[in-house]
């Protein structure tokens, strides 16, 4: 009986060597140099030391939280209707919903920017709105598959006790709710407060956030510490919102 062929020893060790190795050149190793530029003592100081990073933090920062809370605001009406009801058409409006996700950013931008007239069409308005359509399917989405899979009977007996509608919204389905809620909210902000596509078409050169300075810093100023420096600090501000909504 002829034996089975084996693998010499090595071969597995060898082709583990090729991925890695391009792993620890093109990601690990730019990525370490990123961030020890950007985490070394007199860049940080540098660039919290200018009026122009507060101004820009703060622009993002506030057009992020808006945006957040007005997709919430707008998703959980379409994400009540698909997960509680049937009717004809109910997955073209989950297909058009996805379809605005899934178009290129400067696409979506583009076409707020004709749909809004004259002075509308760039700044903070068009901007949240952008934001708005371009990121209401992850409310619906996830919000909606939660919805869907509550039971209806703890509603039905808070109203078989006298509840009204808004009592059992508040009282029983907002708080099953809240986890997806967070968890949606969580998600839009992470894409809000790192958005470039969107505000570089429709902040018309007076709206900044911190991705579209990076940016500009790397590429049109070569400041390459401030663009690391504004890198980690914006990773901190996302990671740092993440992880509390995780933890609640």
């Amino acid at each position: 009986m002829t034996p089975p062929n084996r693998l010499p020893r090595w071969l597995p060790i060898a082709l583990a060597v090729a991925p890695a190795g391009f792993l620890a050149l093109f990601y690990a190793w730019p990525v370490l140099t990123l961030l020890a530029r950007g985490l070394g003592v007199s860049a940080i100081a540098d660039t919290l030391g200018e009026a122009g990073t507060w101004r820009v933090l703060w622009f993002t920062t506030w057009q992020a939280a808006l945006s957040t809370l007005l997709t919430v605001a707008v998703g959980l009406a379409p994400a009540f209707v698909i997960a509680r009801y049937r009717f004809p058409g109910r997955r073209l409006l989950g297909g058009l919903l996805t379809a605005a996700f899934v178009l290129p950013t400067v696409v979506m931008a583009a076409a707020v920017h004709a749909l809004l007239p004259g002075r509308w069409s760039n700044g903070a308005v068009a901007i949240l709105l952008a934001h708005v359509l371009f990121n209401l399917t992850v409310v619906v989405r996830t919000v909606g598959a939660t919805w869907s899979r509550l039971p209806t009977d703890m509603e039905a007996a808070a109203a078989t006790l006298g509840a009204s509608p808004g009592t059992v919204a508040r009282s029983v389905t907002l708080p099953l709710l809240a986890p997806a809620v967070l968890a949606a909210a969580a998600i839009v902000f992470a894409f809000t407060f790192t958005s470039f596509g969107v505000v570089r078409v429709l902040g018309g050169g007076r709206r900044t956030t911190v991705e579209v300075e990076i940016w500009r810093r790397a590429t049109q100023l070569g400041d390459t510490a401030t663009a690391a420096t504004l890198t980690v600090l914006q990773l901190a501000v996302v990671v740092t919102v993440v992880a509390w909504t995780a933890r609640h």
